[in-house]
């Protein structure tokens, strides 16, 4: 069983959860769905929750038959899906300490300050994100030595403020691309084709998976350059949906579905008293992809596939062999699906900069805060039961509907 530990400031492991003797998490077998997957949003230094969320996961066993994400979210992906069980866990703290590490190795005076106080911990924090930007996150991106414009039309150079190698050479680190596309667990992640501005998934039902396709995922302009695939150009996907949602329900063929779904932006907020807040309420709404909405309209559609199921298994045979009938019977199952949501709710003081602030303290935070939400989630019994309703569809948001 993993160690529920995080890195303090001086170094030294302090609990994050429960220890194994005292773990009320722990389901009892598989739960009875025929898929596990694990749906992992983009956001920046806000994914630490993420690999919080799937500690928890992991010490619970359950492992995801398939794993997809979007910019930050493809890359926990990437890393839970290149690990053996027993490393994943490991590997996604070896890359959360990476990219926290102090820029160019000399500590930030505010790095690793403790605040309390709800002004002045803002204040750090945008102090701690300036940082970030004048110096990138270690082993992740790189600021570029002259400004855009002094490059040469068409160079990625000229259309980003960034370098991104250093997440190729990371990726290549922590994650096995072989035990990707061995086909073990499924992997997808999207990304935007900048020509088309089609959306994109590369999966590994379809696609041999490189490091490239992980950071396509993660192209978000005009910070990061497009990432070149097969001669063409791709983009972060949060710029058209920020969640694989849709794309791991519509999937076919339909299975049975325990789906963890791990939001990091939040469509519902307090309405702004100022411009930084009117900044972040915007980016909160944009970047959280309607998802409730998805899930709404997911469960209706559920609904008629359900019905027009038993219907055609009611019908006469010559009625099932008509042309309509047949075209009801593709899209008609009686499938279920649990679709528990993990949203991440930031703290005021955290601002508009909060999905590049990366320094140790506050992924800490956000990691301690993941692994504390699916602790609790995991202890309501009805998320790993299959749905009894209509649609066939159990809906769990911790936030509504756990509050303990």
């Amino acid at each position: 069983m993993l160690t529920s530990a995080v890195q303090s400031r001086k170094g030294s492991l302090t609990p994050v959860g429960p220890t194994s003797k005292r773990k009320t998490h722990v389901p009892t077998g598989r739960p009875p769905f025929e898929r596990i997957a694990l749906i992992l949003q983009g956001g920046g230094a806000l994914g630490a929750y993420q690999a919080g969320v799937y500690q928890a996961l992991a010490e619970a066993d359950l492992h995801p038959d398939w794993v997809s994400g979007i910019s930050i979210g493809a890359v926990n992906a990437a890393i839970i899906a290149g690990n053996p069980p027993e490393g994943r866990v490991q590997q996604l703290r070896a890359f959360w300490e990476t990219v926290t590490q102090p820029n160019f190795g000399v500590p930030n005076v505010f790095a690793d300050l403790d605040i309390h106080g709800e002004h002045m911990h803002a204040a750090v924090n945008q102090l701690r994100s300036l940082g970030i930007l004048l110096g990138g996150a270690p082993g992740f991106f790189t600021p570029r030595m002259a400004p855009p414009f002094l490059h040469p039309p068409g160079s990625s150079e000229a259309v980003s403020f960034y370098d991104v190698s250093p997440l190729k050479a990371t990726l290549e680190r922590l994650v096995n691309f072989d035990r990707i596309n061995a086909g073990g667990m499924r992997f997808s992640v999207g990304a935007v084709n900048v020509r088309s501005g089609n959306f994109v998934y590369f999966d590994s039902a379809s696609h041999q998976i490189r490091p490239d396709h992980v950071i396509a995922s993660c192209s978000l302009p005009p910070g990061f350059p497009p990432t070149e695939i097969e001669g063409e150009h791709y983009w972060d996907g949060g710029l058209v949906s920020n969640t694989p949602l849709e794309w791991v329900l519509d999937s076919r063929p339909r299975q049975d579905t325990l789906a963890f779904q791990v939001d990091l932006w939040s469509a519902t907020g307090e309405f702004p008293r100022n411009l930084i807040e009117s900044d972040l309420r915007q980016k909160d709404i944009r970047f959280s992809s309607r998802t409730r909405a998805a899930t709404d309209e997911f469960k209706k559609e559920q609904l008629l596939r359900r019905a027009a199921a038993k219907l055609l298994a009611k019908a006469p045979g010559a009625v099932r062999q008509t042309p309509e009938a047949e075209l009801l019977a593709s899209e008609a199952d009686e499938k279920v699906y649990n679709l528990i949501q993990l949203i991440y709710h930031a703290k005021t003081y955290e601002g508009a900069s909060k999905d590049y602030e990366f320094s140790r303290l506050t992924m800490e935070e956000h990691w301690r805060s993941g692994y504390t939400d699916a602790v609790r989630t995991l202890r309501h019994p009805e998320v790993l039961q299959r749905p009894n309703g209509s649609d066939g569809v159990f809906t769990f948001d911790l936030a509504v509907q756990g509050r303990e």
